[in-house]
């Protein structure tokens, strides 16, 4: 396992210091990989031109989101920006890497969100321009932009994050296979019309669930708090630590974003509007 952290270490240092003039493109490409985003903007882009596809963006991006910090919890992966100081491996000769604000993100790092989360839910969104450039090109080579635009943005999106040291290429692998498993698992299945008792459960479930996971780790002597200790403390800036990367962050916006959803698709407003025509674009 050294040698693939040392591999990563130079990869990253490649990366920083072989096309430094990358470095404005890699951080805007991280920013649009963030799950964050996911929630702000690739949400309501997708559901504005499909319902349907909008509300399986954010049922699949809060489950996966789910599924990886739990991950995180179990697999213990370290970041590169406090690995490269804690192995005492560049002690002698240290590596010519540095961090940037979005390198301290205070949660494990294997496997990586970016990568897993935003796999995942795209995933409705490539297979759904893939189903309407079928039926429109007879070229193969255009039929299959949407695949290739989709793996090409993924990998983007992982070297990103091994340029800002927050991510092994390992993890980044391990991100970008189970996102895009679980992405075409779940498009087929995205729960649309179901009772609101099963968005509230959804959410009491999720809280719950990774509450007892938590406490279960806990009783086994294992300190979860680790990963947060070690970036505090290896991170340039304390400013660039930032409460919302911390795990339990990401649980209460899952939790919120099922029972959001169950409300807002039993609400009046969109009974009323899934009944009306969308607009001609």
């Amino acid at each position: 396992m050294e040698s693939a952290l040392v591999t990563g270490i130079a990869v990253a240092e490649t990366l920083q210091n072989q096309l430094p003039w990358l470095e404005k493109v890699w951080l805007w490409v991280t920013f649009l990989g963030d799950p964050k985003s996911l929630f702000m903007f690739y949400f309501p882009a997708a559901y504005y031109v499909s319902r349907r596809v909008g509300i399986a963006v954010l049922w699949i991006c809060l489950i996966t989101e789910w599924l990886n910090l739990v991950f995180k919890w179990l697999l213990f992966g370290d970041r590169p920006f406090w690995w490269v100081h804690e192995s005492g491996y560049y002690r002698q000769a240290p590596a010519q890497v540095h961090q940037f604000p979005s390198s301290c993100e205070t949660g494990p790092g294997s496997p990586s969100g970016h990568c897993m989360i935003t796999g995942a839910a795209l995933w409705p969104i490539m297979t759904a321009i893939s189903s309407q450039v079928a039926t429109r090109a007879h070229s193969t080579w255009v039929k299959a932009i949407p695949s290739l635009a989709y793996c090409t943005f993924l990998l983007a999106v992982g070297l990103s994050r091994i340029f800002l040291l927050a991510h092994f290429p390992h993890q980044v692998l391990a991100g970008l296979v189970t996102g895009a498993v679980l992405g075409w698992l779940m498009t087929p299945r995205v729960p649309v019309k179901r009772e609101l008792s099963f968005y509230g459960l959804t959410s009491l479930s999720l809280l719950l669930g990774a509450s007892l996971i938590y406490w279960i780790l806990l009783t086994l002597g294992l300190d979860l708090s680790w990963s947060i200790n070690l970036a505090l403390k290896w991170c340039e800036r304390p400013e660039w630590v930032h409460m919302d990367t911390r795990p339990f962050a990401s649980l209460s916006r899952d939790a919120g974003a099922a029972l959001g959803l169950g409300i807002a698709l039993h609400s009046p407003c969109y009974a009323k509007a899934s009944l009306e025509p969308l607009p001609p674009r």
